[in-house]
């Protein structure tokens, strides 16, 4: 055997250099695992801090793309309906465009579908929100109220009167999936800013009240955004129909009583209101302008607006059964709760409705003319948006406190305007009225800020919140009907009544304050266990990985009881072993369908 020479040493047998080959091979090896390992620089710990400060940025997007498209949404609306009002109600304006079509007929149609048809709502609002899911309920609504604008387009009673009626229908599943979206929105973003918590790493049940200052501010925020609709529902007034306006001096010279003397509404108010008549392409222009500003607040939703919950959650809270879906609303009012602020609820429909209708015509209108009506109603809208900043003040004083000091606020005016009766065709009261408009505004925002607060507070569940919401705007519905009824009486007889309520009220929120200190149980309908079909990976373990801490404890109560006090078991049940879900190859021999797990 020969002595291996030097440049038998560095040559392979195709004549390669194996030293060449070797270190290449370890340079690749390192360069590989500086691909697929761990970085040297990564902070666990740091990245998972970046990752939830983002998911916390992306509820608060939600919150803001949520309020802002409910603000422009109702502010398109109140802003066509108060246009096309003045315009309908003008007989000059009727003759001339419309001859002999009735406007006022398909007009007082119109009031009657968006005023009377949310009365059966409350059968249908919680298994729609249900059925297409917190987020697409709200984009189906506002997407509603786009409709109602673009029938404007083509003023007729086959096109009018059906949107009403559309309006009508989709007003409370709004502000049902409104009012759950703000809440679910707080209760995420207190899951995404302590996520290190067990619980919330266990997806389990929160501390009680653990939401609560997360749920006090992003009702804040919402009705701080959503007030400002006041604030564009005048924009057509200021840029188009004040031009168009006679002076008050025409308007209201056969009115003799304003204020507390005056009957129905604006009795003698003249049948002519525009001095000139608007021209067709204008009228187009602005409801162009109109049914943009409504598309995109349908953008909005659609785009910016995430799920309230997560697909699983969605599955779970449909398959509960539809039938106990329809029946829940109406046992939840079994909960001696949700019965004592049902007055406060009425008396929210009122006082909103009341100071649009009654006081702005009757008081500001008949006192200061048509013309001025927008710098009433801005002036309440600026200073609903300012003060509802106040509600912020349940994180450090108690929560019955802006309820009451709003009441209070409102009893002082209702009493003030029991002796308030201003001259016709007077300005020398107009700072006054403007003054009224802002106090009523604190009311109103100190009002809804704490009943959507305090629903937030008292019902956590997520399983609870769009029964909660659906009662609170369907007795809201309620009492703007009984309203619209009650247009032709005295001016003095509909402050009784919005008084008498808003005493009843307050009694009636303080009686629920007691009831709750002296830690008397309430009732909560069980909500049953979400059955699913036997198909699909979610129930291939014993343990499901997706129920959450509440879905957990009912899975411990009697499948019998239908109700019970809350945090409390059947005794009969504590020992009872947990009932194991057959494995899926034991539920794919009982056939093709399976059984519900229950």
């Amino acid at each position: 055997m020969s002595a291996a020479t030097p440049e038998s040493a560095t040559t392979g047998p195709n004549g390669q250099g194996s030293l060449y080959l070797y270190f290449s091979e370890i340079c690749g090896m390192l360069a590989l695992d500086d691909f697929v390992g761990a970085h040297a620089e990564y902070d666990e710990e740091k990245e998972e801090s970046k990752y939830f400060r983002r998911k916390r940025f992306g509820v608060i997007k939600n919150l803001l793309a949520a309020s802002l498209g409910g603000m422009l949404t109702y502010g398109v609306f109140l802003g066509l309906l108060q246009m096309q009002l003045i315009l309908h109600y003008d007989e000059t304006y009727r003759e001339v465009k419309y001859s002999n079509l009735e406007l006022q007929n398909i007009d007082s149609k119109m009031l009657m579908g968006i005023n009377v048809t949310p009365i059966v709502a409350l059968f249908y609002t919680p298994m729609l929100i249900r059925f297409f899911g917190t987020k697409w309920m709200l984009f189906l609504a506002v997407g509603v109220y786009t409709l109602f604008v673009s029938t404007n387009y083509w003023e007729r009673y086959y096109t009018l009167v059906p949107s009403a009626v559309a309006i009508g229908a989709a007003i409370i599943p709004l502000w049902a999936s409104m009012g759950n979206y703000v809440t679910r929105m707080a209760q995420k973003y207190y899951e995404y800013a302590n996520y290190k918590l067990e619980h919330v790493q266990e997806q389990q049940r929160a501390p009680r009240g653990a939401y609560n200052s997360y749920i006090v501010g992003f009702q804040t925020v919402f009705y701080a955004i959503f007030y400002l609709s006041f604030v564009c529902a005048q924009f057509p007034m200021f840029f188009f129909i004040k031009g168009h306006l006679s002076d008050l001096n025409h308007t209201l010279c056969r009115v003799q009583h304003c204020g507390t003397k005056s009957h129905g509404i604006l009795t003698g108010f003249n049948t002519t209101v525009l001095q000139k008549l608007p021209r067709s392409n204008e009228l187009i222009t602005v409801e162009s302008v109109l049914m943009g500003v409504a598309f995109l607040s349908m953008l909005l939703v659609l785009l910016l607006c995430g799920s309230a919950y997560r697909p699983t959650e969605e599955i779970d809270l449909r398959s509960i059964g539809w039938g106990n879906i329809f029946q829940l609303p109406f046992k939840h009012m079994r909960d001696y709760r949700l019965r004592h602020l049902i007055v406060f609820f009425i008396y929210s429909g009122f006082e909103v409705v009341f100071f649009c209708t009654g006081f702005t015509l009757n008081y500001g209108v008949c006192s200061i003319g048509l013309e001025r009506m927008a710098y009433i109603l801005t002036a309440y809208g600026l200073s609903s948006a300012v003060c509802s900043t106040l509600g912020l003040s349940m994180l450090c004083l108690p929560r019955q406190v802006p309820l009451l000091a709003g009441a209070s606020v409102h009893a002082i005016l209702l009493i003030g305007l029991f002796c308030w009766a201003p001259q016709a065709r007077s300005l020398g009261e107009e700072a006054l009225l403007y003054l009224v408009a802002a106090l009523w505004g604190l009311g109103s925002a100190l009002n809804k800020t704490g009943l959507s607060s305090l629903l937030g507070i008292l019902y956590e569940d997520k399983e609870r919140q769009d029964f909660v919401f659906t009662i609170y705007h369907w007795w809201q519905a309620i009492a703007i009907f009984v309203v619209y009824l009650w247009s032709g009486l005295p001016m003095k007889a509909k402050l009784s009544i919005v008084l008498a309520t808003l005493v009843a009220a307050v009694i009636s929120y303080l009686w629920m304050e007691r009831k709750i200190a002296q830690m008397i149980p309430h009732r909560l309908p069980k909500i049953p266990k979400p059955r699913h079909k036997v198909r699909g990976y979610r129930y291939m373990d014993d343990d499901n990985s997706d129920e959450t801490g509440s879905e957990k404890e009912e899975d411990k109560e009697s499948d019998s009881s239908e109700d019970e006090t809350e945090g409390e078991e059947p005794s009969g049940l504590r020992d009872r072993p947990r009932r194991r879900n057959r494995c899926s190859y034991e539920q794919a021999l009982g056939g093709e369908g399976g059984e519900n797990v229950g």
